[in-house]
């Protein structure tokens, strides 16, 4: 294998999936849950990349609203990051992935990179190891390598790849791309022998991969060699040109780049690999115990099979059901049948569809700041109360509000509170009153999480009330 300098892993992690709902939702997508053991799936796919060989520090392609998560939870892992790209739009992979190779061509002169989805389940084994080694001997060769993973189903919700002759470097050819099959289309593949499933993993030299990119899908190519170049670095952050990003072509880099190129080639991934695209898939990825189950979380089984069960507070017993869902979050419950966990879609677009449980979708009843977060307890009219959590050393930016005030307790912890021009410290069961308009300031000067009850009263109780004069997080 290349030695670390020469080789780039790029984990994809912009996107807003919510087929996993009531979890995963726009503000907090699976990528950044912890679905099937400690870490998270980003997590998990950063740490992966330690068992596998010897690579230079990852780059992550996501957006503004998950930029502040990227860093913490590459943080708690203890991986550092090479960089950290922002994409000012979602334009779909084929964009992303090309200003990703021509970051990483511009650091590093002929470099591989690997690119990675950041919410899949994979195995590494020696099965593992020696695909990727398969891979990254056929794309110094000059091709564009995708990882075929050997069905073990006829599964009906991943797409296919038609693979042809091996070739010396022991990859095979592709002979085609095929959507998403019906049952009876999927099991005629999985018999013929050279089908395998579309990982959506691909390794690569930059070089390569560019000039394809520049031939093939040409607006693609300008649109990020022209964002990269005329990015901004913010923090710790790459923001990419609005201007030139948002011109390339909303498209996969299966569409623009692998259906198209006759550099393609499939490296055969006999591994465990899941794209955990609904709950049934999580249920088998979970390890069921001997009567099928999988529970997470408060949860009592009685009499009952086959099901997947998890909650993140309330207690959830179920008794005597077979083939169930049960997923409870905070404020929302999913119940349905485990075999039928691809109609999740459908009540999500029915949610997203009625203003009155379209926030469902999009946002938790905890939201997560650089600083923290906070959990909506109660709203009323003129006045909404919160569970505000501070990390240790960490502060909020120095704000003011032009419709509320605000009353702080403080439940655990100590609080440092600035007011116009006082700093005084606050201890638990003492509070705070800071007045509309005035100039304010809340941070955790200890070694242990602060927490505090909010209670806001006012005309407007928005979150884009908040005029931020400082903020050590770029939010200004």
């Amino acid at each position: 294998m290349s030695n670390s300098s020469d080789f780039t892993p790029v984990i994809l992690a912009g996107g807003k999936g919510t087929r996993l709902w009531p979890m995963s939702r726009s503000a907090r997508p699976k990528q950044f849950l912890a679905l099937t053991g400690e870490w998270s799936l980003f997590q998990a796919t950063l740490l992966r990349l330690r068992e596998t060989g010897d690579y230079a520090d990852p780059l992550v392609v996501t957006n503004e609203e998950y930029r502040f998560l990227v860093a913490e939870q590459a943080a708690e892992c203890g991986v550092a990051l090479g960089a950290i790209l922002l994409e000012p739009v979602a334009r779909n992979t084929a964009p992303a992935v090309a200003a990703a190779s021509a970051f990483a061509e511009n650091r590093n002169p002929g470099t591989l990179v690997h690119i990675l989805p950041s919410d899949h389940e994979v195995g590494v084994d020696d099965a593992y190891r020696q695909a990727v080694a398969t891979a990254v001997t056929a794309a110094e060769a000059g091709q564009l390598v995708t990882f075929g993973i050997t069905p073990t189903e006829p599964a009906t919700g991943y797409g296919y790849i038609e693979a042809g002759q091996e070739q010396e470097s022991g990859a095979l050819t592709v002979s085609r791309f095929v959507e998403k099959p019906d049952a009876g289309t999927a099991q005629k593949m999985i018999a013929a022998g050279n089908y395998y499933w579309n990982s959506g993993m691909f390794l690569f030299k930059a070089e390569t991969f560019l000039a394809e990119c520049e031939r093939l899908a040409q607006e693609v190519h300008e649109a990020a060699i022209s964002s990269v170049n005329n990015a901004a670095a913010d923090l710790d952050f790459i923001r990419l040109d609005m201007e030139a990003f948002s011109q390339a072509p909303n498209i996969s880099i299966d569409y623009a780049i692998f259906e198209k190129t006759d550099k393609a080639a499939v490296v055969r991934s006999p591994i465990v690999w899941s794209d955990l695209g609904a709950w049934d898939a999580v249920h088998k990825a979970g390890g069921p115990d001997d009567q099928g189950n999988v529970a997470r979380g408060p949860v009592s089984l009685i009499g009952t099979s086959g099901s997947l069960v998890i909650s993140e507070k309330l207690h959830i017993a179920v008794n005597g059901l077979e083939d169930v869902a049960v997923i409870a979050t905070e404020d929302a419950v999913l119940v349905g049948k485990l075999s039928k966990a691809q109609g999740v879609g459908d009540i999500v677009k029915a949610l997203k569809s009625d203003p009155e449980t379209l926030a469902l979708t999009e946002i938790h009843r905890t939201s997560y700041r650089p600083w923290g977060g906070y959990t909506s307890l109660i709203t009323g009219e003129r006045f909404q109360v919160k569970r505000l959590f501070v990390k240790p050393g960490k502060e909020l930016s120095l704000q003011k509000h032009h419709h509320r005030s605000e009353h702080w307790v403080v439940v655990r912890g100590t609080a440092e509170v600035t007011i116009g021009d006082t700093i005084k410290t606050i201890g638990e069961n003492e509070s705070v009153y800071i007045p509309r308009g005035e100039v304010h300031r809340l941070a955790n000067p200890g070694k242990i999480e602060l927490e505090l009850i909010e209670v806001q009263t006012g005309a407007y109780l928005g979150e884009d009330d908040i005029i931020r004069l400082e903020d050590k997080f770029g939010r200004v």
